[in-house]
């Protein structure tokens, strides 16, 4: 499947929606090994309700968190001085909104740190969805009680090749 285009109308972003849905639990339901590209369609299922769906996406949104939790995280570096995020006193349904301005709010080359209070891998998921190849994503911590991410975006141009 291709990615979803910016172009879709309320109607086809519904009907991929559901046809994404559908596809997710079809992968869950046949193997374990379904469950990563489950994570993948949730996160894209969530990038196409969020605009025209906002309720239905909170629910792919939480949906996606039940299934992430059975996910292992990639091992990373420590990071260099950076701005940091931490979303730990923020209401859930207003985390992953900051989240998303603070890395919009960035330019190529620089990143934050995000500090959560559990493992933000639904928010890699999203990220992936909506930003697949413009982004970096290391850990840092992770849990038991706090999570460390360093989110960023790619140098690009003629800086990225020295």
């Amino acid at each position: 499947m291709t990615a979803p285009s910016e172009q879709l109308s309320p109607e086809q972003r519904v009907e991929a929606l559901a046809g994404l849905v559908n596809e997710a639990l079809r992968l869950l339901a046949v193997s374990p090994l379904g469950l990563e590209e489950g994570c993948r369609i949730a996160a894209r299922a969530w990038w196409l309700a969020r605009p025209v769906a906002p309720e239905a996406a909170n629910r792919l949104n939480a949906t996606l968190h039940r299934l992430a939790r059975t996910t292992r995280p990639k091992e990373a570096p420590m990071p260099d001085s950076e701005n940091t995020l931490d979303v730990r006193r923020e209401p859930p349904a207003r985390r992953h909104e900051l989240i998303f301005a603070t890395y919009h709010a960035l330019a190529d080359g620089e990143s934050f740190v995000l500090v959560n209070d559990h493992d933000p891998k639904p928010l890699w998921y999203q990220f992936e969805a909506e930003h697949a190849g413009a982004y970096t994503w290391d850990y840092l911590e992770q849990g038991p009680s706090v999570w460390r991410v360093r989110i960023g975006k790619p140098q690009t141009g003629a800086l990225a090749a020295s």
